[in-house]
């Protein structure tokens, strides 16, 4: 699926009047990922996104939104809207609206073995909370280790540095509630 993100990136960047370089300043991300990143040389981990997301105003999803938003009550299968990141290794499947009428993100997540949901770890705003249905989940949370298993659940304030590791060979699927928004805004 072409979502044209490189295009997106630079459009709201040229549009909020920002050179690379203080997009860069902002978000924290690099004046030289950034640029591979509108010239669609390499897709860039959910952080990275996540934080020139930040920097421009905007949300992750914005980037991976194709051209017809759905919303409503229901949304049916198959018309979930899909972030798939690494080549595959992590995807992440929104099960709330695709708008910003709501409170809570709610995302379905497929991490490939031996995979990091990210490399760096993450600290934001809000809450979060995940129920793991397959596999096993390691949480990084401020320097800590907590196995996760299928069936168990965690929960934890997202200020707390934190990032999600796979480290057994099968895939670990969990459900996961992220408030504020994370992937709409």
């Amino acid at each position: 699926m072409d979502f044209n993100m490189g295009q997106k990136v630079k459009q709201l960047r040229k549009l909020k009047g920002l050179s690379i370089l203080q997009l860069s300043e902002i978000s924290g991300v690099s004046t030289g990922l950034i640029s591979q990143i509108e010239r669609d040389l390499v897709v860039p981990t959910v952080v990275s996104i996540w934080r020139i997301a930040k920097a421009l105003d905007t949300n992750v999803g914005f980037f991976f939104e194709n051209i017809e938003k759905k919303t409503g009550i229901v949304i049916r299968q198959g018309q979930h809207k899909l972030i798939i990141t690494n080549n595959g290794n992590r995807i992440y499947q929104i099960l709330s609206p695709d708008d910003k009428n709501h409170m809570i993100d709610f995302a379905k997540i497929t991490l490939k073995g031996g995979q990091a949901y990210e490399k760096e770890e993450l600290f934001h705003e809000g809450e979060e909370c995940a129920y793991v249905l397959k596999g096993t989940l390691t949480l990084q949370l401020n320097g800590q280790y907590y196995e996760v298993r299928e069936g168990d659940s965690i929960y934890f304030q997202s200020s707390i540095p934190h990032k999600y590791i796979n480290q057994q060979k099968e895939d670990c699927i969990s459900i996961c509630a992220i408030t504020p928004l994370f992937f709409n805004k």
